[in-house]
């Protein structure tokens, strides 16, 4: 009884010890799981920074996209946009598309939590490791202000055909 009792144990604090945690940021947003697998709701190329960029949403957000009720996008409202530096494709020298990625980043809508910064909460992933960004909110807040009067938000949902 007392080995197994003992295998037990080693198997539980086996797995908690092979769990990989993204670290926190300094703003204490933890990193959103799953979000390799969220539907597209835009893409974007920053001609000033030469990257480009896939808009990505959680469920909430690509039904708040898809029936145009994004202004203000709705509570529970994940964007991610992840990033890459922009080059030439090998095949296709005429297109440009993702080459070295650069961070992804994520702002996350909830008006009550994050009502001292305008009901959206930001953090950033930087590099393939995906460490934590420390500039805190108040960088992406200065950034966003442009356009405060958009719910903070730059992108501008594509429209997909319903069929």
């Amino acid at each position: 009884m007392k080995t197994f009792l003992l295998l037990l144990l080693l198997a539980f604090s086996s797995v908690s010890f092979a769990e990989e945690t993204t670290p926190l940021p300094s703003h204490k947003i933890a990193y959103p799981q799953g979000w390799h697998t969220w539907s597209s709701i835009a893409v974007s190329h920053r001609t000033d920074n030469n990257t480009v960029r896939a808009i990505l949403g959680n469920e909430i957000a690509v039904n708040a996209a898809r029936s145009g009720k994004h202004s203000p996008w709705p509570d529970g409202v994940i964007l991610a946009k992840v990033v890459w530096k922009a080059g030439e494709l090998s095949h296709w020298p005429q297109a440009i598309g993702p080459k070295a990625f650069v961070h992804a980043e994520f702002m996350f809508k909830d008006s009550v939590k994050y009502a001292d910064t305008y009901g959206w909460g930001w953090a950033r992933w930087v590099g393939e490791d995906q460490t934590p960004f420390e500039g805190g909110m108040q960088v992406c807040i200065s950034c966003h202000t442009p356009v405060k009067d958009n719910d903070w938000v730059f992108t501008e949902p594509a429209w997909f055909p319903a069929k």
